[in-house]
């Protein structure tokens, strides 16, 4: 029998002045995450492996620099999960494929790393599908076991949801980060392509990012703010843009209302809640532009209704290694997807992916144009609520667009559909994630009033 509740996330920097007075500590917040874990992770299944002996010593030891006033940095003493295509040096990296089954480097990557020099505390490896793309993992949805998470990062956003870590890092090349979050009812964020160091990271494609999911906007910031500062972005990239805390919430005077190939596969609920918020965006002064109201929007669209079909091809040929090595090894340990996606990258020729790319690069031009005319565009995460059934991770139709555009995106929590969350997305413009968080900032305080689903 499913299990059906609202979770608890677990905000972490409104807790700082408690760690100070001595109030509470990372100790004691990481036995309440400890204590979610021990209450749901059999049937919700979110990691792959649990450091519970360097968790716990490493809150120890940030409870002690929070007890002298010496914390190393926003981010000490928070409780993260780690996707498990990110190797930790702790845990093995398995990339959710029989293939690496108790693989570990005994490296960590550029970003656990960069955590770990932070003080954040690294509580576990999280569940992701097959090599981040389409096969599911076992973990279910919090709110509803009876229906997915998302992918590919699913294990991260059940994962803070449910209240195991306060954030988790994830990883983006069609919708792994921002589908999940709209799924579980979290904050989630895909920066700017190379914002973030990559290194030690199973997710080379061109379109890959990594990114965060986090109970809150101002934690997830704070995660990404972390890792850039201490290991930059990937390299010849400039790494992320932004301050130090979380940008101040900045409205918006003018925004674009995407509809892109999502809109026909949307139910009357899920458009009525993306209405609803344009409305109070109206209401609250800000223009809310449409491709019917604005030359450049409906290029933008036109552009964008092969987001999916590029992609997918794009993607295609950038996994021809290492799946052509890994078939090498033992095809048998690979999934009829990723077989079929080999086959499929075996067709293309280096012409034909010359030619998407290029494709790819006049579609972000087209949608640079918008920075004239609005400060970023909104549209819905999902078609829906997350759907029944842990077979299959979703429809990412609205947050590949995104994606193909190299652009920083959020998925806000703000929406509901069929009593689930329903995340309402905010897509910026290249290198400008700090514009981006202090739009969707203002975006969240206008719009998540009365709107989000409630207990």
């Amino acid at each position: 029998m499913a299990t059906t509740m609202k979770p608890t996330a677990k905000p972490f920097l409104a807790l700082a002045d408690a760690f100070r007075s001595g109030k509470d500590s990372p100790s004691a917040l990481l036995a309440r995450c400890f204590e979610a874990i021990d209450a749901r992770e059999k049937e919700l299944q979110v990691f792959t492996a649990i450091n519970r002996e360097g968790a716990t010593a490493a809150a120890e030891a940030s409870s002690k620099r929070w007890r002298e006033g010496k914390p190393l940095s926003p981010v000490d003493g928070m409780p993260i999960g780690v996707k498990d295509v990110i190797e930790s040096r702790d845990m093995p990296t398995q990339m959710g494929s029989a293939l690496f089954a108790g693989h570990n480097t005994g490296f960590d990557s550029a970003s656990v790393r960069a955590l770990r020099e932070a003080g954040a505390v690294i509580v576990g490896k999280t569940v992701t599908t097959e090599f981040a793309a389409t096969e599911p993992g076992p973990t279910r949805n919090p709110w509803d076991t009876e229906r997915t998470p998302g992918g590919s990062s699913s294990g991260s956003a059940a994962g803070v949801a449910a209240g195991y870590f306060c954030a988790a890092l994830g990883t983006q090349v069609v919708g792994s980060i921002l589908r999940p979050a709209s799924y579980c009812g979290v904050f989630g964020m895909k920066p700017s392509i190379g914002a973030i160091n990559r290194g030690g990271s199973m997710d080379h494609m061109s379109q890959s990012a990594q990114g965060v999911l986090s109970a809150t906007m101002a934690d997830g910031w704070a995660v990404l703010r972390a890792i850039a500062d201490r290991a930059g972005g990937d390299p010849g990239f400039p790494g992320l843009y932004g301050p130090v805390s979380v940008p101040t919430a900045s409205k918006p005077r003018a925004l674009a209302l995407l509809e892109t190939t999502g809109w026909a596969e949307t139910g009357q609920e899920a458009k009525a809640q993306l209405e609803a918020a344009a409305k109070r965006l109206r209401d609250a002064g800000v223009a809310v532009l449409t491709r019917r109201d604005n030359a450049d929007i409906e290029a933008a669209e036109v552009a964008l209704q092969r987001a999916m079909v590029l992609t997918r091809k794009i993607n295609a040929w950038e996994s021809r290694w290492p799946l052509n090595t890994f078939s090498d090894r033992d095809a048998s340990k690979l999934s009829q997807t990723m077989r079929d996606r080999l086959k499929e990258a075996e067709a293309l020729t280096l012409d034909e992916y010359r030619a998407n790319i290029a494709e790819r690069e006049k579609v972000r031009g087209i949608y640079a144009r918008m920075a004239s005319v609005v400060d970023a565009s909104i549209t819905l995460s999902a078609p829906a609520e997350a759907p029944v059934g842990i077979k299959a991770t979703g429809n990412p139709v609205y947050v590949v667009p995104g994606t193909l555009l190299g652009v920083p995106v959020a998925s806000l929590p703000v929406l509901s559909c069929q009593g689930l969350p329903l995340g309402l997305q905010v897509i910026g413009y290249r290198d400008k994630d700090g514009e981006l968080m202090a739009t969707a900032a203002s975006i969240e305080a206008i719009v998540g009033t009365g709107m989000a689903v409630r207990a």
